[in-house]
């Protein structure tokens, strides 16, 4: 076998790589496009297909350009390619996905909602070494810049790095930090990661002697102590109005906010998280609804601000507390239950649900939730998901208690990246 193979780009897998075949066996190569011929070096061999990396275009896509950074930073395995060619490419993956792993074959290729691809973010986990704050290149633990990447703000990366300053010697008693800020940048947190090693008292001492204007753009630094969530400066949450998300013609009651602490999840994407909402929403039509894997209630706080009886089931504390204080301003429209999903799922609630929504991690929701959902007899159920195989996964199981898909559309959160969200709406 040689090293360098001679190879013929046929189209996107998950992940980030593109398929080719060498000799019947197949081949997934990073740093190509379909159509593509391209010599590509085999990084691993494995029993059932090669991993290889592109070493020579022969023949290039119009849709090639220069990376603006390292593709291997920050998971930005599609920068190589111009931006409408990568929607083209996740709905080829969206497809492929329902195809093989959900025996679903889709009427029409789902719409990608289309995002500018600088400064989307709104929130990011970043290593630290040496003094320095970046993201880790793929597969290894050498840091990266992340400002190359464009996918936080510039004001974001100085932010960061105004807090590494501060911390002087103790940042090296920080693993990494997470930059939070809301849709507008004009609040944001910086959380703080200890090493297992670390001295909090130090680190605290370091940040509270922070001088006016030392931190340019950040309103709070936190970390968590003994199992709480410590504010060592400023203020610990930030905040986005309705207007924010949705801009001026708000589908929800006005005055309506949401509140979040650095540690939970929530959707990154600032221009395009209005959109989700809004999807959600239109699809999840209904009096009563349950929202599972909640978070700090996105979805929930929506809906039951639209007039629905929402009940948000979400097991992470730090989650539930921002959960909390946002159900607040619900006119008690909106109940938190503070369990897991897969215990939630085994007893229906004493009010039959209309819908139920769900937006669970990358792996997708368990057999048990899938089953227990199916169990309640929902005529609705509208899955938010960020990951093609486990959402037509989930798509197989539905369909095979009875539901079928009726609606699916997507967005594009993480523009160079591989990854891509979709809204999933299932019938009974």
């Amino acid at each position: 076998m040689s090293d360098i193979l001679e190879l013929a780009i046929e189209r996107p897998v998950a992940g980030g790589r593109m398929l080719a075949r060498h000799e019947g066996r197949v081949v997934f190569v990073s740093g190509a496009i379909p159509g593509e011929r391209v010599r590509a070096r085999v990084e691993r061999a494995g029993k059932q297909a090669w991993f290889a990396a592109t070493v020579e275009v022969l023949e290039a896509s119009p849709d090639r350009r220069v990376p603006p950074c390292d593709p291997a930073c920050g998971g930005s395995t599609f920068a190589h390619i111009q931006y409408d060619r990568q929607r083209a490419l996740k709905q080829q993956i969206l497809i492929d996905a329902f195809r093989r792993l959900a025996r679903i074959d889709l009427p029409a290729p789902p719409s990608v909602a289309a995002s500018p691809e600088h400064g989307y973010r709104l929130r990011a986990r970043l290593h630290l070494s040496g003094g320095r704050a970046g993201y880790y290149l793929e597969g290894t633990h050498t840091l990266c810049d992340a400002a190359s990447t464009g996918q936080l703000r510039d004001d974001s990366v100085a932010a960061v790095s105004a807090v590494i300053a501060a911390l002087g010697p103790h940042a090296n008693e920080c693993q990494a930090v997470v930059v939070s800020e809301n849709i507008p940048a004009t609040a944001r947190v910086i959380h703080l990661e200890p090493t297992d090693r670390a001295r909090l008292d130090a680190i605290a001492g370091a940040v509270a002697a922070v001088r006016p204007g030392q931190l340019p753009g950040v309103t709070g630094v936190t970390m968590v102590v003994r199992g709480g969530l410590r504010p060592l400066w400023g203020q610990a949450a930030v905040s986005d109005r309705a207007d924010d998300l949705f801009g001026a013609d708000a589908p929800v009651a006005g005055g309506v906010t949401w509140t979040r602490s650095a540690q939970p999840f929530f959707q990154g994407n600032r221009y395009l998280i209005g959109s989700l909402v809004r999807g959600v929403l239109s699809a999840a039509k209904g009096d009563r609804v349950v929202d599972l894997y909640a978070g700090v209630g996105l979805f929930s706080v929506a809906l039951a601000a639209s007039g629905a009886r929402v009940l948000a089931v979400e097991g992470d504390p730090f989650a539930v507390a921002d959960l909390r204080t946002n159900a607040a301003q619900t006119d008690g429209r909106l109940t938190v239950s503070a369990v897991a999903v897969e215990d939630a799922v085994q007893k229906a609630p004493s009010d039959a649900p209309d819908v139920v929504v769900l937006d669970p991690p990358r792996t997708g929701a368990s057999a048990k939730t899938i089953e227990g959902i199916a169990e309640w007899g929902v005529p609705t159920i509208v899955y938010v998901s960020c990951d093609p195989p486990t959402l037509a996964r989930d798509a197989a199981r539905l369909s095979e208690r009875g539901y079928t898909l009726a609606a699916l559309d997507a967005f594009d959160m993480f523009p160079n990246t591989p990854h891509v969200e979709a809204i999933a709406t299932f019938k009974s």
